[in-house]
């Protein structure tokens, strides 16, 4: 990988022959350090130690620390202080905090426990197109080892400042463009521990990863293009299929709801009694009447079930959809398609999700963008093409087979997370949860099932995937947090205990509060398992809830123009004087 920092300027070397000194004594090379057996992570396969490990050096020691020579993850450290355990907003643990560059500009935040580090390590995704840097973890709620801080934390803004949110205007460089696919994550694993040995003056034991949407995409290419990084990753809504997510679905889901006038079809005001009427149909078809859906693929729902009689709506009847609206659900509920009806995006809105759509597909308030619409214009003007199109817009975009085959040879290498050839990282002792909201309204939870139905037929089957790999459904949970179901849980701390203690997770006990106080409970279990309530128990309680298997059998191998293909990934690098994307074969 060393052709893709070629921009990066060498330094004349360490600041400062103090630093010289630590970094011969705990045995860090200067020039060139390789990773461990081409990995990130060392020493992962020896029991977590009972005892905090001390710092082998002081936090202002690092300041300036000059790991140029680090080959694939060339990092200068910017700064480093000690940070109060009032301060610490991960936890109640004292921390040095440590913030350095990547080559070319990848922008990372090291968090390094003072007293309490128990030799692990946790890297956090981002969110959106990223751009910031922020070390909090989803999926977490209540992880003691990461609250009380035996991990040293990392995040990055995944190679380029100042976009936020959905703003992909660094997509006109190849090279970040390449950062933010893949690359990154990489860079930071690598740059991480050798900061970690330096600190300590030992390496750390056991890595994790952490992340939702972006973030759950960036943890699928660690386990699918750097399967040593990490011991367990927890992907949860992840972007994977990126390219045809933020193209086709973010693009059909914001056409798919704007009238002949240019005005939105449905408003905020029609969404929950829409939904409402969509839970009265289906409730009852997973065996427990909640409220929830827990098999919403199961739900037979037809918007035209709610149409207007004469197709108009009047101010005196009972809701009803008008036809325009009608057509609009039924193409939510559709998903992405050609003139031929073949999909372009393995996934659709679910039935159940209809209260989630606010602000992703229907504006809160007349006039504003919603995110699907933002999302699938800066994508398509900067991300997509070979030269950037800021002056089009979503009328430019067409849902056809040839702009998809053009879109998705040229791109997909660099943003997709879809190879299903799991077998590295299950071989390295890697463990994967995978986790999705079945509301979520920005990213498709049926993606999600494919992918891992295709992981299954990689690997040899579900029991041999299972060894390694799971996934969580929660019934009414909207994008990474939020909905109607309950949306807290603690996923790393199920990934920690089945890869330090080989105790796979075969429930996730979710739960939904209040003012800080518990008002629901609820298990998940691995896919395809759902939660029944057979013991006629509250609903708002787990204890009430037992596995069973849906009524419903579905086939998750999801027919679209795309395909979850193994082996073949683009790469970036430096040739004569400009970057180039190819596709290069990733296996010899």
């Amino acid at each position: 990988m060393t052709a893709l920092y070629r921009k990066w300027p060498p330094r004349a070397g360490l600041l400062g022959s103090g630093i010289v000194a630590l970094l011969l004594l705990v045995g860090i090379g200067v020039v060139g350090v390789p990773a461990h057996d081409g990995a990130a992570r060392e020493g992962h396969r020896g029991a977590s130690t009972a005892r905090a490990t001390a710092p082998a050096t002081e936090c202002a020691g690092l300041t300036g620390l000059d790991l140029a020579g680090v080959e694939g993850a060339p990092t200068f450290v910017d700064s480093a202080a000690d940070v109060r355990a009032d301060d610490n907003k991960l936890g109640h643990w004292e921390a040095c905090r440590v913030t350095g560059t990547i080559a070319p500009q990848v922008r990372f935040e090291l968090l390094l426990p003072t007293r309490t580090w128990h030799q692990r390590y946790l890297q956090t995704g981002c969110g959106g197109y990223c751009g910031t840097v922020s070390v909090d973890a989803p999926a977490s709620e209540g992880c003691v080892p990461l609250t009380n801080g035996t991990f040293a934390v990392a995040s990055s803004n995944e190679g380029h400042q100042g976009a936020g949110g959905f703003n992909a205007a660094f997509g006109t460089d190849p090279t970040l463009r390449a950062d933010f696919g893949y690359a990154s994550d990489h860079k930071l694993a690598l740059a991480a521990h050798h900061i970690i040995r330096a600190f300590y003056g030992t390496p750390a034991r056991y890595s994790y990863f952490d992340g939702c949407s972006q973030g759950g995409h960036q943890g699928l290419t660690e386990a699918q293009r750097y399967p040593d990084d990490f011991d367990g990753i927890v992907s949860g809504a992840p972007a994977s299929v990126l390219t045809a997510l933020n193209v086709w679905y973010q693009g059909w889901n914001a056409k798919a709801n704007v009238g002949s006038d240019g005005r939105p079809l449905l408003t905020a005001e029609d969404l929950a009694p829409l939904h409402k009427a969509v839970v009265a149909a289906c409730d009852n078809d997973d065996g427990t009447q909640d409220g929830l859906l827990a098999d919403p693929r199961a739900c037979d729902f037809e918007p035209s079930q709610l149409m207007c009689q004469d197709g108009h709506r009047s101010s005196t009847r009972a809701f009803c959809l008008t036809r325009g609206q009608a057509t609009a659900v039924s193409k939510l509920y559709e998903g992405p398609r050609d003139g031929n009806g073949a999909l372009l995006y393995p996934g659709w809105q679910l039935p159940g999700s209809e209260l989630n759509w606010k602000s992703w597909i229907v504006p809160v308030h007349p006039g504003e963008q919603t995110l699907a619409s933002q999302i699938a214009t800066s994508t398509w003007r900067f991300m997509v093409h070979s030269e950037p199109r800021p002056g089009e817009d979503l009328s430019d975009l067409s849902f056809t087979r040839a702009e998809f085959a053009r879109i998705m040879g040229e791109n997909a290498g660099i943003y997709d997370a879809t190879d299903p050839d799991l077998g590295r990282f299950s071989a390295s002792g890697g463990k994967l949860i995978l986790w999705h909201g079945y509301a979520d309204p920005a990213i498709s939870p049926v993606g999600t099932i494919a992918y891992y139905r295709a992981v299954q037929d990689a690997m040899g089957g579900s029991a041999k995937t299972s060894a390694f790999a799971r996934l969580f459904m929660l019934p009414g949970m909207a994008h990474c947090t939020g909905g109607q179901g309950p949306d807290q849980f603690d996923a790393l701390g199920a990934a920690i205990g089945w890869v330090e203690h080989g105790k796979a997770p075969t429930r996730l006990v979710t739960r939904s509060t209040h003012e800080g106080k518990t008002t629901a409970t609820r298990p998940v279990y691995p896919y395809p398992l759902i939660a029944v309530n057979t013991t006629g128990g509250p609903n708002n309680r787990a204890s009430s809830y037992t596995a069973r298997q849906p009524a419903t059998e579905h086939d998750d191998r999801i027919a679209w123009l795309g395909t979850f293909r193994s082996g073949y990934q683009q790469q970036c690098a430096w040739d004569h004087g400009r970057w180039v994307c190819s596709a290069a074969a990733r296996r010899g």
